[in-house]
């Protein structure tokens, strides 16, 4: 029979891609009718020609894959080439998949493929590696995830000293009832749209490097 520790290190290796894949196939499946909707009126929308936007992210170790979201912005960029910023590139019908999550969903083939797992720290830029402390660098020691402990504590409404904070403390205590109660609070959090932008932005700011933690009084077990 399996120690405590035992089942702990027994998720972490196996189960844990286990449950990914057993609950990613049937999902997938199940949000096929939202995605092909979201899909046309993407399609319909003036100027648009891509559905799927790809990006490079960095994952498990810090090993790049090609991640995939629904297409939320334009590509209109300023008279230098630059790209304008992220609120004036965020379209109407962006704005909506982004609150209600959906442009996410593509990300379940990256859970099936082995990318992603559905929980974990949130695969950012690849720009971002050099700057993380070796302490924030943790959160690559687990595969990146949909969902995450940060996400529903916060997402983009909290600092990002926070959200590594929250990402380490994830690394250190995952396990199969943790995942769990991150896959029910992630459903509330999704349809009440809680923290989908930080405050004054779009999306979020971009991250340019670490400062004096903000957050050393934080319950990270909340």
């Amino acid at each position: 029979m399996f120690t405590t520790a035992a089942s702990a290190n027994w998720y972490r290796r196996t189960g844990k891609r286990l449950l990914d894949v057993l609950l990613a196939a049937p999902l997938l499946l199940a949000v096929a009718p939202v995605l092909t909707l979201a899909a046309g009126l993407l399609k319909l929308q003036p100027g648009s020609g891509r559905i799927l936007f790809r990006h490079r992210r960095p994952g498990l170790h810090g090993q790049l894959f090609t991640l995939y979201k629904l297409q939320t912005m334009t590509d209109a960029r300023d008279a230098a080439g630059q790209l304008l910023p992220d609120a004036q590139r965020l379209t109407r019908l962006g704005r909506l998949l982004r609150a209600t999550s959906i442009d996410e969903l593509p990300q379940l083939w990256n859970v099936l493929r082995g990318d992603l797992s559905l929980v974990g720290p949130r695969p950012l830029l690849p720009e971002y590696l050099p700057l993380y402390s070796p302490e924030q660098a943790r959160r690559h020691a687990v595969r990146p995830g949909i969902t995450g402990w940060a996400q529903v504590n916060g997402r983009n409404a909290i600092s990002w000293e926070q959200k590594f904070a929250y990402d380490v403390w994830y690394v250190e205590h995952l396990s199969f009832a943790l995942d769990l109660r991150i896959l029910v609070r992630t459903a509330g959090r999704v349809l009440s749209a809680h923290g989908v932008a930080a405050p004054g932005q779009a999306t979020t700011e971009a991250f340019r490097g670490s400062s004096p933690s903000a957050s050393s009084h934080t319950d990270f077990s909340a």
